[in-house]
């Protein structure tokens, strides 16, 4: 784990020269109640999925009084390709009421507050603070929660308790990209099933390809 810890920096610089299509500027944030309900979309489906369904959404309903007042079953026509649509119509529509009730319709911009939500969890907060507000945080999902592990800068077993250890030794000013970084190379290179170590450029500070070759040495 020292290793990969020692070179975060080196490791995030180099990430940050690749050209990944799907990196985000994070200088450069988005609306917030877009990034909320999207990121909600975006819960156990593809990406694809969940910018055919904001799309869809946002056509019609782009406000947070319109969302309140959408009724289900259209909503739950326009997100259907985000899978778990009936639940995921239900949410948005009940967060966005909240919002409209208890918020003046503005989004909080505080993960204590966002966590209020209904259906709103660490993660998600985490996204709304970091591409809706520029505020820093560390999203975790799927593809950070694996990289950190496989890299050796955390030994978690849920992406909870990898944002608690992120948070100790990942410094603030990479806060704001990591998120955006490690999943576009979650993406592409270090993918869930037959990551392609091969031609990934930080594989010299990683645990989990020197784990592979003592397991094949054996």
């Amino acid at each position: 784990m020292d290793k990969a810890v020692k070179n975060i920096g080196k490791i995030i610089s180099t990430l940050k020269k690749l050209e990944i299509s799907a990196y985000l500027d994070v200088s450069k944030t988005e609306n917030p109640f877009r990034v909320l309900i999207a990121t909600v979309l975006s819960q156990r489906t593809r990406d694809e999925n969940t910018e055919i369904a904001a799309a869809n959404l946002f056509r019609h309903y782009n406000t947070t009084k319109k969302l309140a007042y959408a009724p289900v079953k259209k909503v739950e026509v326009l997100i259907k390709r985000s899978g778990f649509y009936k639940t995921k119509a239900k949410r948005i529509i009940g967060i966005s009421k909240s919002l409209l009730d208890d918020y003046n319709s503005k989004v909080p911009d505080t993960k204590e507050e966002l966590m209020k939500l209904k259906g709103i969890g660490p993660k998600t907060a985490n996204c709304v603070l970091v591409y809706g507000f520029g505020i820093k945080a560390i999203p975790v999902d799927t593809h950070v929660h694996r990289i950190s592990n496989r890299l050796g800068l955390v030994k978690t077993k849920t992406p909870e308790e990898s944002e608690k250890a992120l948070e100790k030794i990942l410094p603030r000013r990479y806060w704001l990209p990591y998120n955006a970084l490690l999943v576009s190379f979650g993406q592409q290179i270090c993918k869930p099933i037959k990551p392609e170590c091969w031609r990934c450029p930080v594989v010299k500070y990683c645990s989990y390809r020197k784990k592979n070759l003592k397991d094949k040495n054996r």
